[in-house]
């Protein structure tokens, strides 16, 4: 008999009668296609490992792919509370040895929990893995819990890149809190001598010649790549090729004030009003005064960001990905007319706003699809100006800032502001910068009800986009003694090293205006 269905309320979708859960996943047997995957970061120190790791992690947790960093050298941190110098490092110094060796395994029976129990489907194993003794421990580990990997090698031998990275980002590491930067720098060198001696690059044309991996060459001017198993390996291979560290500004700013918007309607296709036309001009002169070296103006397809390009009067690029959140059989109308004609529609919209659809519409969830490729050019390129809409610029901006799709729909972005984004080491540094022109406020808070969290029918396997999760919030390692005894039967043994990297700095937010 075909099974029973019924269709969610929020999302739109078709859904078991029933809704009995999925199946528990296997920790052994044959790798399903949506097998959970250890991506192992593998390169000596000061070569961006911790950058991509955090990076890529932004992405796949945005694009709805629960991911999670697992930085060893965090574990290290907590484990040794005062570090002294790169003697710790040495490979002749059996203590050190052993206490990285013992911050790995922990860091990997994080990494099962995570991906076994706590809904994960990526983990990223950011450590330097620079041995193959190291690498084999973790494919076994991988092996045992049926876990797929994916190594991720960063290779560069431009001393000038490697001193510029030891001096944006390493120094202010917690390691050299009271070391001045001459020494704290001459310390770190020694410290990457301690791996350059065991270093086993990956070797894809014999050794590891059966094992998926990109290798990242001289900060992404060369690539190569082995073996991609899945789709989102694919995805990860195709955002790494995209990704730069070259100094650059994004400006993210929605059209002038539209007729509809003093009238109250969302959506439809009207054209600016008179303080729309006002912001326009107002633009221009900003964009000018920020004599910006071969900026890039993108719009939606719709009028009112059209006009407002114009008169910049410079050339510009349409994007239909870029128009404005579809609201279906609601378009058009005031949010009050919606709840008169549509009051179940209006109450679901409250419920869930992320994965809420409209009736023959659009939900964010699908907008954050739609945007995928505008992220990745926005990634290629250096300066942009993008000229878009509220629920676009949500989206935007949730990538940017690594906010969850609880937040993303609730991300105040008021007409006649101008957002200026600067990326840094590990984060976005973020200006707010209004033009001083007056506009109605369209933004729509959180309901009580809503902020209680969402109750609704879903997809069994679909996931939802978080931000990143925080790197280790508690003490793993209480005793050493304690930890071989109850990992020792779970982990082979592994004597590589490991080497820490700096905690991710949060996103800065500044504010301006322009008289």
């Amino acid at each position: 008999m075909p099974m029973e269905l019924t269709q969610s309320r929020i999302q739109k979708i078709w859904l078991p009668h029933d809704n009995h859960p999925a199946l528990p996943r296997r920790s052994c047997g044959p790798q399903l296609t949506n097998s959970p995957t250890v991506i192992v970061m593998v390169g000596l120190p000061a070569r961006g490992k911790t950058y991509i790791s955090k990076k890529l992690t932004r992405y796949l947790n945005w694009i709805g792919v629960p991911t999670k960093v697992f930085n060893v050298g965090e574990y290290r941190r907590e484990a040794v509370k005062h570090y002294s110098s790169y003697d710790f490092f040495r490979p002749d110094n059996e203590e050190g040895m052993n206490v990285r060796k013992q911050c790995a395994l922990a860091a990997l029976r994080d990494v099962k929990l995570y991906l076994s129990e706590e809904g994960g489907q990526i983990a990223v194993f950011d450590a330097t893995n620079t041995t193959r003794e190291r690498r084999g421990m973790v494919l076994n580990f991988a092996r045992e819990n049926g876990f797929k990997v994916f190594f991720i090698e960063s290779v560069c031998n431009d001393p000038s890149v490697v001193a510029t990275n030891v001096m944006a980002v390493k120094l202010s590491s917690p390691d050299y809190r009271d070391c001045n930067s001459t020494d704290a720098m001459e310390d770190f060198m020694n410290r990457i001598n301690c791996y350059q001696a065991s270093y086993q690059p990956l070797d894809p044309d014999n050794y590891d010649r059966d094992v998926s991996l990109i290798k990242v060459i001289d900060v992404g001017r060369r690539f190569l790549v082995n073996r991609v198993q899945d789709h989102i390996q694919s995805r990860i291979v195709y955002y790494l090729m995209n990704i730069h560290v070259q100094p650059r500004t994004i400006y993210l700013c929605r059209h002038g004030e539209s007729e509809f918007n003093l009238k109250g309607k969302i959506g439809g296709d009207s054209g600016l009003s008179n303080r729309g036309k006002k912001f326009a001009s107002a633009l221009n002169k900003f964009v000018e005064e920020q004599n910006l070296k071969d900026l890039k103006i993108w719009t939606s397809q719709l009028k009112r960001t059209i006009q407002t390009a114009e008169a910049l009067k410079l050339s510009y690029e349409q994007w239909k990905a870029l128009n404005e959140i579809d609201a279906g059989v609601c378009e058009e109308m005031t949010y009050e007319e919606i709840k008169e004609k549509h009051p179940e529609e209006f109450a679901l919209r409250d419920q869930d706003k992320y994965y809420y659809r409209y009736p023959s519409g659009e939900s964010y969830q699908d907008l954050v699809q739609r945007l995928e490729p505008v992220i990745m050019e926005l990634e290629r390129q250096e300066n942009v100006l993008v000229v878009c809409h509220q629920a676009v610029m949500r989206c935007l901006l949730a990538y940017f800032l690594d906010k969850s799709a609880a937040e993303m729909p609730y991300l105040k972005c008021p007409l006649h502001t101008v957002l200026k984004l600067t990326p840094v080491a590990y984060g976005c540094r973020v200006e707010s910068i209004c033009l001083n022109v007056e506009a109605v406020n369209t933004h729509r808070d959180q309901t009580e009800e809503a902020k209680k969290g969402p109750n609704p029918l879903m997809r069994r396997n679909s996931v939802t986009p978080l931000a990143s999760p925080e790197p280790t919030k508690k003490p793993r390692i209480n005793s050493f003694d304690e930890h071989v005894a109850s990992s020792a039967a779970a982990l082979p043994v592994c004597m590589s090293q490991e080497v820490p990297t700096q905690l991710p700095g949060q996103p800065l937010l500044g504010k301006a205006c322009l008289t």
